[in-house]
């Protein structure tokens, strides 16, 4: 298994290990409602290192990124960040991901870790233009720093002011004495926080200055499933769950990625057209459990009469809401706020409500 710069850091502190992606990495470390409502309230710490980051550069970078991703590109600018994602030919989606406008003619993309290597096939493979690609996912570490007091502690360590950063923008400077460091806002958790990219020759440097900052404010390392949990309360998509080659944008409720503007022909764009304006056969819902239960990715959703409407992506038990949530897709007739089905829970069909996402206000 790989390592990140912090993975001897996580054992040694008594995380629970796990391969994720290739990589050795923390699960959870004092329990995952514990490390949920830290974030929640306080401020928390997670190594997201593993993640990738592609360098698009030169004269035709913006050109490349217009064709291959489905949001507007030509809408960033610098110092700003997007969310957006690479459609496949097929309607579904390679990855989704974000794209930052770093400086003129230079792109930072930073993708999921367990698709990096697919996704820079595909780049390398539709670079028809001859924009300048570069992986650089093994000389970028990164550290997720989130919760309502995560500003207050970074900014103790930074003469680059936090406060004019707003959601998804970023600002490069310097950070606990290290140059060169990203500072981004555009989080995963919805408490806040902000995103630091550095060289991993700075981690260890930038990880002790961190956890002394923050002290007080009681901060603790998060392992991923809090990460999990934290995202899904927001109703945020995961890859491989929520998104995968088979789900389109349109189906996931992602048509505001999606920019059908003049002159942006990217990948399969004829057909999401076609699918926003005459409809999808299924869509992606969040749910609340009425029943008690906990909803798990595969379970199968059905009608009061047991007929199968759909399939659960994602449920977990909410820490914040302390019941059983989830998301999956549903025929596009029970996908309307208030509608009630069922969740197949082994020999069990308990009873679950379409909400307005996110689940945590």
């Amino acid at each position: 298994m790989k390592k990140t710069p912090f993975t001897d850091v996580h054992i040694a502190l008594g995380a629970k290990m796990h391969e994720f992606a290739g990589y050795n990495m923390p699960i959870e470390y004092s329990g995952i409602i514990d490390e949920h409502l830290t974030v929640c309230k306080g401020v928390g710490v997670f190594d997201v290192s593993h993640m990738g980051e592609f360098w698009v550069k030169g004269p035709k970078a913006l050109e490349f990124l217009q064709y291959i991703t489905s949001n507007d590109v030509s809408a960033l600018t610098i110092g700003k960040a997007q969310y957006t994602c690479f459609p496949n030919d097929k309607g579904g989606i390679v990855d989704d991901f974000l794209v930052y406008y770093y400086e003129p003619e230079k792109y930072l993309l930073v993708v999921n870790a367990g698709n990096i290597q697919k996704d820079w096939d595909w780049c390398v493979n539709h670079n028809t233009v001859g924009a300048e690609l570069e992986n650089s996912s093994d000389h970028i570490a990164q550290l997720a720093v989130q919760g309502p007091k995560a500003k207050e502690v970074l900014q103790r360590l930074t003469p680059v002011d936090l406060s004019s950063i707003p959601y998804y923008s970023f600002a490069t400077g310097e950070f606990a004495g290290c140059k060169n460091v990203i500072i981004s806002n555009t989080g995963y958790t919805g408490a806040g926080g902000f995103e630091l990219y550095f060289y991993p020759s700075d981690a260890m440097t930038i990880w002790n200055a961190i956890f002394e900052a923050g002290k007080s404010e009681g901060i603790k390392p998060i392992g991923l499933g809090a990460r999990d949990t934290l995202r899904l309360e927001m109703g945020f998509c995961l890859y491989g769950n929520d998104l995968d080659d088979t789900t389109s944008p349109i189906e996931a409720g992602l048509g505001w990625i999606t920019k059908f503007t003049d002159g942006k022909n990217f990948t399969n764009r004829m057909e999401l057209e076609h699918q926003k304006k005459e409809g999808v056969t299924r869509k992606l819902i969040p749910f609340e459990m009425i029943d008690k239960g906990i909803p798990r990715h595969g379970y199968e959703i059905a009608d009061k009469d047991g007929n199968i409407i759909g399939t659960v992506t994602s449920g977990t038990m909410s820490p914040y809401l302390k019941k059983g949530i989830g998301m999956g897709y549903v025929k596009p007739e029970y996908a309307k706020v208030g509608t009630v089905f069922f969740i197949k829970v082994r020999n069990k069909e308990l009873k679950a409500e379409v909400i307005k996402g996110p689940f945590r206000k």
